[in-house]
């Protein structure tokens, strides 16, 4: 339910397998979200525009057009909180996520419960940016700074296991520790990433 409206927060649920639409949709319904479902880009984008959500969950790997494509051209018509969900832990695709403009990514198997506080913190995240808009403020670096810190504290959530709220307070415990900007904090987990992925690779390989 919305808190600033005391309604039902409508989810549009974004995903080719059907197993995930008909489990995931239950549980944010059960946890009273309106959800609707929908199982591929073209059809989302057609939702989006005839009933607009409260915030868009989608699958990143889609046949026909990709998760990323999909909220690009959803982005053209309208804005709203989007969250990623992937199968994978992989660099290119966090970066692609912060370049989409995406609110946060999780890896799946995702259930509604782990979901739900990363719903709400998205709301709350894009409420706050459109007051600033509304104020005329210098918004560009604010939404720039929020789409790194978002893809590091997904970073955090997958690695370790951790709630939203949880991961978030890390990464500023930790930047607030060093004497460091969060955001810088937040760059260099999210390009250190890279790296970290190579390495494995390489590794594995031998």
């Amino acid at each position: 339910m919305s808190k600033a409206t005391d309604r039902r927060t409508k989810i549009l649920l974004v995903d080719d397998d059907p197993v995930v639409l008909n489990s995931l949709g239950s549980g944010l319904k059960a946890l009273d979200y309106e959800v609707e479902s929908c199982r591929d880009g073209k059809l989302a984008l057609e939702a989006n525009r005839q009933n607009p959500p409260d915030l868009i969950v989608m699958d990143f790997n889609m046949p026909g057009l990709s998760g990323i494509e999909t909220i690009e051209a959803m982005s053209a018509e309208r804005s709203c909180p989007v969250i990623i969900l992937t199968a994978y832990s992989d660099v290119n695709i966090v970066r692609a996520a912060v370049g989409a403009g995406v609110s946060a990514y999780l890896v799946k198997p995702v259930e509604a419960e782990r979901l739900a506080p990363s719903i709400e913190a998205a709301l709350v995240r894009y409420r706050e940016v459109a007051a600033l808009l509304r104020q005329d403020a210098n918004v560009q670096d604010i939404m720039e700074k929020n789409r790194i810190i978002n893809a590091a504290v997904g970073i955090v959530m997958e690695r370790c296991g951790l709630p939203f709220d949880t991961a978030f307070e890390q990464l500023r415990r930790y930047a607030r520790n060093e004497r460091r900007v969060l955001k810088d904090i937040a760059f260099e987990l999210v390009d250190g990433l890279s790296g970290v992925n190579e390495t494995l690779s390489r590794l594995g390989g031998k």
